[in-house]
């Protein structure tokens, strides 16, 4: 039972033998790389264009990877974490303006 579920997860067609398993594979390690930002690096140095289009980019692919046929959940998945993430990121920065530009403000 065991050899035959992986022998159909094998021949999938979005299987670990083609690239439309490994590209959407290897793409978490953006999000990966995101998460370790969000915990190590200052909201001030986040870039808002990149983390704008890494949030795109994941809504784009969300989209598509449910359109496709075969339908690719690994994709699917890791778009939705890149959105998250990228949203995250994009509002610990805006919180940061938000809070320096009032402590700005009060100081004058």
């Amino acid at each position: 039972m065991a050899s035959s579920k992986f022998q159909a997860f094998y021949n999938h067609p979005a299987g670990p033998k083609t690239i439309h398993f490994w590209a959407p594979t290897f793409k978490w390690a953006v999000n990966i790389a995101n998460v370790v930002d969000i915990s190590t690096k200052p909201a001030e140095t986040v870039s808002y264009p990149q983390q704008a289009a890494l949030a795109c980019s994941g809504l784009v692919w969300a989209k598509y990877s449910t359109v496709i046929t075969p339908k690719n959940w690994n994709l699917f998945g890791v778009s939705i974490a890149m959105f998250a993430t990228a949203s995250y990121q994009i509002s610990r920065k805006f919180q940061y303006e938000l809070i320096h530009k009032s402590s700005v403000g009060e100081e004058c």
